[in-house]
């Protein structure tokens, strides 16, 4: 028999009780949605105000929430992703009707490929102009939330004041179950203007769902692994996202396993370990050691295009795939699909009977065969005369400091750093965007002020986030922006010119970058290749924001799926 007292019932102060009974005067609807943010754990707030959205950014006026205001939706939503990533923390954006929130699309579609944990709160037109109809009010939409279905992973409605606090607590439960991703919930205007007389929110429940293992697929891939000759791990986002990367060590060295991270899983192996195959998913070199593998675990990747050498990977072993998005299980290559966390599959194979009682693996032949297949990607690299991009990828490598997040958007120098950065990186491969970048890496910025953030953009990537040089310059936030300079969409260039032999709008004249940073108040230098060092470091330890400007046409390195 179950009493009242057998319920964790979270019970009011003092001071709460009596704000419940005469709930202070000027509240609104806005207000309840800052007090049920607040309530759950939220302090910072990304977006961009509008008319259907003034209530919602009065409330803030009034609630403890930080506000982060940026010049363009899109880019706000760039920055809630990166606040998302790099915390783990559920990041509130912000919007308001109709084109406020359409512009947000792209960021949410990155979002949504990362699995960053968005919480998108928009207006929408007052009640009475719902249902489809025509009625005439300023940013309209038939069915705005039909806009957001396909890219969001849910969508919150909200119709009366009363249903504010369950609708974000269910859109923040979402956002934080695995996989992670960005949701939506909509309010309308006239329900975030009206006076409420509800009482404050005190506590909302919006507890996660644990995704973990069923055991009977646990015990089958510790048989595999466990009798495996060959056995090799691809670890992918999921892995970084789970905060796995110990369990992942563990379990590789167990097996004496060599392991490769996905562009999206880069920093959830260390790159000089023995058994680190590093990054190079798209050398043959790299897809052949896969495919000879006997067993091969995936964990955390879907394997999709940019994992498999864009589609040529066959592998001729048994697949393990362990991944917490339901959609990608075996969706590329039939496998044991195990529909779980990284983190809990993880555990739960350590703490299998067949891993658990066996012995330590040798790891020599392994770590010999690691090194061969590096030393072949190396020759192949050394081959095609790419000095220059190597010795720029490594000057900006020198200048980060430790533990110093970077953000890069969709350029060659990126392409590069995907192979061959050592170590953890976040950029818009997900989705595939531009403009990126230097959004993102603000969003980091006011997620931990005390660490530089470095972004690195080309310069048609750059264009896209021109305004927020007044939102860095605004907060005082410490990025440095990298834009590497080619007179256009360098990236671009290179594919129209390798599939048709010539390219058409690529080649862009752009303004002069150091003159535009100083117009914001945000100190620029022109570096070059010698120097870009030594300009990058000065840069990253110098408070505030800051620009560092490199003209350079950089080469990519020659693929091998084609």
């Amino acid at each position: 028999m179950m009493h009242d007292h057998d319920h964790d019932t979270p019970r009011l102060t003092p001071a709460q009780l009596a704000a419940a009974l005469s709930p202070p005067p000027g509240r609104t609807g806005g207000d309840l949605v800052t007090e049920t943010l607040y309530g759950l754990g939220a302090t910072t707030v990304f977006g961009l105000p509008g008319q259907h959205a003034l209530a919602l950014f009065d409330a803030l006026r009034r609630s403890p929430l930080a506000y982060v205001g940026l010049r363009v939706e899109n880019n706000a939503g760039f920055a809630a992703d990166a606040y998302g990533r790099t915390t783990g923390e559920v990041a509130p954006l912000f919007l308001s009707t109709g084109p406020g929130a359409l512009t947000s699309l792209a960021a949410l579609q990155e979002a949504a490929a990362a699995s960053a944990p968005v919480l998108a709160i928009s207006s929408q037109v007052p009640r009475a102009g719902l249902g489809g109809g025509r009625h005439g009010h300023l940013h309209e939409l038939r069915d705005q939330q039909a806009s957001f279905r396909d890219v969001v992973k849910s969508v919150h409605l909200v119709r009366t004041a009363s249903q504010i606090p369950s609708a974000i607590a269910a859109a923040w439960e979402s956002a934080l179950t695995a996989p992670h991703g960005p949701v939506w919930v909509e309010i309308p205007a006239d329900v975030l203007s009206a006076p409420t007389t509800l009482p404050p929110v005190s506590a909302v429940d919006a507890t996660p769902r644990e995704l973990t293992p069923r055991p009977e697929l646990t015990a089958v891939a510790a048989h595999l692994l466990a009798g495996a000759a060959r056995p090799v791990i691809v670890a992918g986002g999921g892995v970084v996202r789970a905060d796995a990367s110990g369990k992942l060590r563990a379990l590789a060295e167990k097996l004496a396993a060599p392991v490769v991270t996905t562009y999206g899983g880069k920093g959830a192996f260390p790159w000089e370990h023995p058994l680190s195959l590093r990054s190079w998913m798209e050398d043959r070199h790299t897809t052949d050691f896969l495919e000879d593998a006997d067993v091969l675990l995936v964990v955390g990747s879907g394997l999709g295009e940019l994992s498999s050498n864009y589609h040529t990977f066959a592998p001729r072993g048994r697949v393990i795939q362990i991944e917490a998005d339901l959609g990608k299980l075996e969706a590329n290559h039939p496998a044991l699909g195990i529909h779980a966390d990284a983190r809990a599959a993880l555990s739960a194979l350590l703490e299998s009977e067949p891993l658990e009682s066996a012995e330590r693996r040798d790891p020599t032949e392994a770590a010999g065969a690691v090194r061969t297949v590096l030393d072949a990607v190396e020759a192949r690299i050394a081959g095609q005369h790419l000095e220059p991009e190597r010795r720029i990828l490594a000057a900006v490598r020198d200048a980060l400091p430790a533990r110093a997040a970077s953000f890069w958007d969709m350029t060659i120098l990126t392409y590069w750093a995907w192979a061959a950065w050592p170590g953890p990186m976040h950029s818009a491969q997900g989705a595939g965007g531009l403009g990126y970048a230097f959004p993102a890496a603000l969003g980091a910025a006011a997620a931990d002020p005390t660490r530089p953030v470095l972004a690195v953009s080309g310069d048609g990537g750059a264009m896209y986030s021109l305004a927020e040089l007044a939102t860095a310059r605004q907060y005082g936030l410490p990025v440095t922006w990298l834009i590497v300079d080619d007179g256009g969409y360098g990236i671009l260039r290179e594919y129209l010119t390798g599939a048709y032999g010539e390219s058409t709008g690529t080649d862009l004249p752009g303004p002069d970058f150091v003159a535009l940073a100083a117009s914001f108040g945000v100190p620029a230098v022109r570096t070059t290749p010698e120097a870009l060092r030594e300009d990058l470091a000065k840069a990253l330890v110098s408070p505030g924001p800051s620009v560092v400007v490199l003209p350079a046409r950089l080469r990519m390195f020659a693929p091998t799926h084609l």
